[in-house]
């Protein structure tokens, strides 16, 4: 049975949002490598807040419990981003920090995929271990994504880029049909939200 988000207009992502978010991309890895956080966090916030997180969640799944397929469309590195960060904020309570950082980088495998791959579906997984977070975008093209240079008048091409000065690690596993591309962040103790305890009634 095929899953749809149910009546968003805004999920609908054109080819120039598209090119507006490797715009912004663009100033992440910038101000990334000029250690300007704050400016990052804002352009982060500003994607993860493009569309209502519990429609997203009811239609999809999390992507925490097994593997969430999506379709092939420029709007699902929106539906990836708003999965991962619900993961890493309400499920997991993982820091800004390391959620930021994953939601730049999925977006940026999601959108390899929808350009790339020619695949209709592909899936998306986060696990959790002993102070890491490993997330996997599975597809069936045995295709390897490349590393390549770019220079800064480049609107294209910065996905791995973004995804290589990010991530503590990352790689791709080819599977018997298709591949899996990962990448790792560890965190913390610090980086793991303290959950609030309820107020103890009075008697």
């Amino acid at each position: 049975m095929n899953r749809m988000v149910p009546g968003r207009d805004a999920i609908a992502e054109s080819a120039d949002a598209i090119t507006e978010l490797v715009q912004h991309l663009e100033v992440v890895v910038d101000c990334a490598e000029a250690g300007q956080g704050e400016r990052r966090q804002q352009l982060v916030a500003w994607m993860a807040s493009e569309i209502d997180v519990d429609p997203v969640v009811e239609s999809f799944g999390s992507p925490a419990f097994k593997e969430v397929p999506l379709p092939s469309r420029p709007e699902a590195a929106r539906i990836a981003r708003v999965l991962t960060a619900f993961v890493l904020r309400q499920q997991w309570r993982i820091s800004d920090q390391v959620t930021d950082s994953a939601v730049l980088m999925v977006s940026e495998l999601a959108a390899n995929v929808v350009q790339h791959t020619g695949a209709r579906v592909f899936g998306l997984r986060l696990r959790r271990g002993a102070g890491w977070i490993r997330i996997e975008v599975r597809d069936p093209s045995r295709g390897l994504p490349c590393l390549m240079p770019v220079s800064t008048t480049d609107l294209r091409g910065r996905g791995l880029l973004v995804v290589n000065q990010l991530s503590d690690r990352w790689g791709v596993d080819l599977l018997p049909r298709g591949k899996t591309t990962w990448f790792e962040l560890r965190f913390t103790p610090a980086h793991e939200r303290t959950r609030i305890q309820p107020l103890a009634q009075p008697d």
